[in-house]
């Protein structure tokens, strides 16, 4: 972590003299992957996880790292080789889930409502589950570790993203830096072109293929 704060010290045209520079420059770090964040979909912070669900019961907590559900799915006969089944249910909206008459209803839950809370994002399912056999698997991305934590060195990012890491740090560290002003622009965009680079590498190179429904009204396709 050093130095990569070294080089976005440098980059900005300011020598480092104290102490106090590496700490703001690890509370920009940390601003800079709250940014990230909300850019869209990294890769490297998808994790999966799984929630046992308990009859009865409609909403379950999620990871206090959990910035949003990808993926989720309704697992039965967990570990059986022959009949273990994960079956796909769709994420409604609040107006959906305020729609339904009667959300005590229980069954195999076929829709969840994921409501992003702070500091607990929870999810809420309906049906409401009949049995305790069924398990929630879902994949979430979670929070860059904040700098400093788990391991002050090293920063929660691929290789790949570390020149778009070091451009965006600068361009924050000039920010607050007088002597840097001249610089600002030249910084945003070495950063926006950085990220730019790195985000469009940072994609699934799955195949996808599109096809059309060819169900229509009136005979039972629909």
């Amino acid at each position: 972590m050093a130095e990569l704060i070294e080089e976005a010290y440098e980059r900005a045209g300011i020598e480092i003299r104290t102490g106090y520079q590496f700490r703001t420059a690890r509370r920009s770090l940390n601003f800079l992957f709250q940014e990230w964040a909300n850019k869209g979909l990294n890769l490297w912070t998808v994790q999966a996880d799984e929630i046992p669900l308990v009859q009865g019961q409609a909403t379950y907590n999620l990871p206090a790292d959990c910035i949003d559900i990808i993926e989720h799915v309704i697992r039965q006969n967990e570990g059986s080789t022959y009949n273990q089944t994960d079956l796909i249910i769709p994420r409604i909206a609040l107006p959906t889930y305020a729609a339904i008459p009667n959300k005590l209803a229980q069954g195999r839950p076929i829709q969840v409502y994921v409501d992003r809370l702070t500091p607990i994002p929870t999810i809420t399912l309906w049906q409401v589950p009949n049995l305790s056999s069924y398990i929630f698997k879902y994949w979430y991305l979670r929070r860059t570790q904040d700098a400093g934590t788990s391991g002050a060195n090293t920063m929660d990012v691929p290789f790949r993203f570390v020149p778009a890491l070091v451009a965006g740090l600068a361009y924050h560290v000039a920010l607050k830096s007088p002597e840097s002003m001249d610089r600002i622009g030249l910084l945003k965009q070495m950063y926006d072109e950085a990220w730019e680079l790195a985000a469009a590498e940072d994609r699934d190179r799955a195949p996808v293929r599109f096809v059309p429904n060819t169900g229509y009204v009136g005979r039972g396709s629909w």
